[in-house]
């Protein structure tokens, strides 16, 4: 396990680096498909890992957002996730990482995060804990939602048909606030690292996920989706917090899946 994580921290350092310097010349970006965004950046980062990853790792499958991965019948899978916060990098805005997760046999065993604008490494391994640069991190100790930090996200576009505003505003009620980074990955990494209580989110991809619900597991945290039940990398949605708030945030969304508002939505006035 030691050399899986080791060369995954190598590899996203040197993909790291690669963005950062991508970021500095403020590239452009095109349309993938009707709304969501790529650039450059995505698709040189994305070739760097996936051949990084074959040359030590041959055997392995690879499934990449971009799609230049490779399937194989080896039970070890990668998931990865060459520039996680597209649109922010595309604005400037910096607010981005890269991912990468390994699977082994349906299970994520090992995850790596790094935000190359910070230089901060989140590393996770199944069984041993989560680490920020070398330093073990835990979630926060926070015991009532409504003294909570919490953080979602939302699709590039298409907004309207997002059931996500229903709980967006209410979260926003009966917390200290929900903030929206824009970067999955690291809204999980900083719920490990105790930065914030909880996040949630409808539609995520594997590879959006696989390290950050790894990390916030190791830290001591608990991850399932928004009804309570199995968090998994396909599942239509996704809860991860420090574990102390899980309860009651279940309690609320059970409550709006049902319809029903302890906030009311104020009412548009000029």
């Amino acid at each position: 396990m030691a050399s899986y994580l080791e060369t995954a921290v190598e590899i996203a350092r040197e993909s790291g680096a690669l963005l950062a310097n991508f970021f500095e010349r403020r590239i452009g970006y095109e349309l993938k498909g009707d709304y969501d965004l790529v650039t450059e950046a995505d698709r040189a980062s994305e070739r760097l890992v996936v051949e990084r990853l074959r040359t030590h790792f041959p055997s392995h499958g690879i499934i990449a957002e971009e799609g230049g991965g490779h399937e194989s019948p080896s039970e070890y899978r990668w998931y990865v996730d060459p520039l996680d916060g597209t649109t922010n990098f595309a604005h400037g805005y910096p607010m981005f990482n890269v991912t990468m997760a390994l699977e082994r046999a349906g299970e994520v065993i090992a995850g790596v995060i790094f935000d190359p604008i910070r230089q901060e490494m989140f590393i996770a391994e199944r069984g041993s804990g989560a680490w920020l640069n070398n330093r073990r991190i835990h979630v926060s100790k926070v015991g009532k939602l409504e003294e909570g930090l919490v953080a979602t996200g939302f699709p590039s576009r298409k907004r309207h048909l997002n059931v996500n505003v229903h709980f967006y505003h209410q979260l926003a009620m009966f917390t200290h606030g929900v903030r929206r980074g824009g970067s999955a990955a690291l809204d999980l990494a900083f719920v490990a690292s105790g930065r914030m209580e909880a996040f949630w989110e409808f539609g995520l991809n594997p590879w959006d996920m696989a390290a950050g619900l790894l990390l916030v597991s190791e830290a001591g945290g608990r991850c399932s989706d928004m009804k309570g039940g199995p968090a998994t990398l396909r599942g239509p949605h996704v809860l991860a917090d420090n574990s102390a708030v899980h309860d009651q945030i279940l309690e609320l969304f059970g409550e709006i899946f049902a319809g029903q508002y302890r906030a009311p939505i104020p009412p548009l006035t000029s």
